[in-house]
């Protein structure tokens, strides 16, 4: 017999000031639900690596919006901790060819995907493909604002995904019954390559921006000259050499399957992210 959460009860969503999460707890809010949006500098106050702000956080929730960490070690402890505390339902945020990394890579998605499948409690995982917010938000914002981006990907397509979408789709997950025990994997409509992606942004925003073509030696390089961590330049040379073997390049029916419709299009994203200035 499964429990669905009630509308009362409290839905705690982790990283409520990233990408996904402050999306999520603004869908969850124009529902009605009742949300505490966590991290370090949100509305509730939650670090990983402070257990004293992990009570306070959990206090009254039934539901989690887990995004893990970068490091794996506080991810099953606070998943213990959570069920202690009366969560009953998890959904984790994951990757999209999670199974085929190398092990090692992203450690904390990984801890994530195993501490909920051994909670005992319902769970599920999402795993999408790059979010189209990776371009205005995240990883290549700068690159493109300076008028480059340089990969190592070659011509392998990927399937970009708005964050927007994966919010609808956890924010179902959350709520209502039927998604125990599933992995969805979340994409967008069409794979584009990173150069064509980059060309429409650049018509989107008025401006010349070029995309170019690194090796995985000469990407490692550019990572590390600009100070980048090892250990983050090794999982995404891991997840480059993933996406290049071709096997993420098929879009996904995560989100028709959750949702109902199609997922949001790329061209649309850039035209929105453009006019509110990401890329000028």
């Amino acid at each position: 017999m499964t429990t669905t959460p009630k509308t009362s009860d409290e839905i705690l969503v982790l990283g409520g000031t990233g990408k996904t999460g402050r999306r999520l707890v603004n869908v969850l809010r124009e529902a009605g639900r009742t949300v505490r949006a966590a991290s370090r500098s949100g509305e509730t106050r939650f670090d990983w690596y402070d257990r004293e702000t992990w009570p306070a956080a959990l206090d009254g929730a039934a539901a989690v919006y887990l995004v893990a960490p970068e490091d794996p070690a506080p991810v099953r402890p606070f998943v213990e901790q959570a069920v202690e505390a009366g969560v009953r339902r998890f959904v984790a945020l994951s990757g999209r060819g999670m199974d085929r990394i190398p092990e090692g890579a992203f450690a904390g998605m990984a801890a994530a995907e195993e501490a909920v499948r051994g909670s005992g409690v319902e769970w599920t995982v999402v795993r999408p493909n790059n979010f189209n917010q990776n371009f205005d938000e995240g990883d290549w914002h700068a690159a493109l604002r300076a008028g480059r981006l340089a990969l190592p990907i070659g011509s392998v397509p990927e399937p970009f995904v708005d964050a927007r979408d994966i919010a609808e789709v956890a924010a179902v997950l959350l709520t209502s019954d039927g998604h125990h025990g599933q992995v969805y994997d979340l994409s967008g409509p069409e794979a584009l390559t990173f150069g064509a992606a980059v060309e429409k942004i650049a018509a989107a925003a008025g401006r010349p921006i070029r995309y170019e073509e690194l090796t995985p030696e000469e990407y490692r390089a550019e990572l590390r000259a600009g100070g980048v961590p090892e250990e983050v330049v090794e999982e995404l040379d891991a997840m480059f050499a993933t996406m290049r073997d071709g096997r993420l390049a098929e879009p996904a029916d995560g989100v028709r399957r959750v949702l109902g419709r199609e997922p949001a299009d790329f061209g649309a994203y850039a035209a929105r992210a453009a006019a509110a200035g990401a890329w000028s």
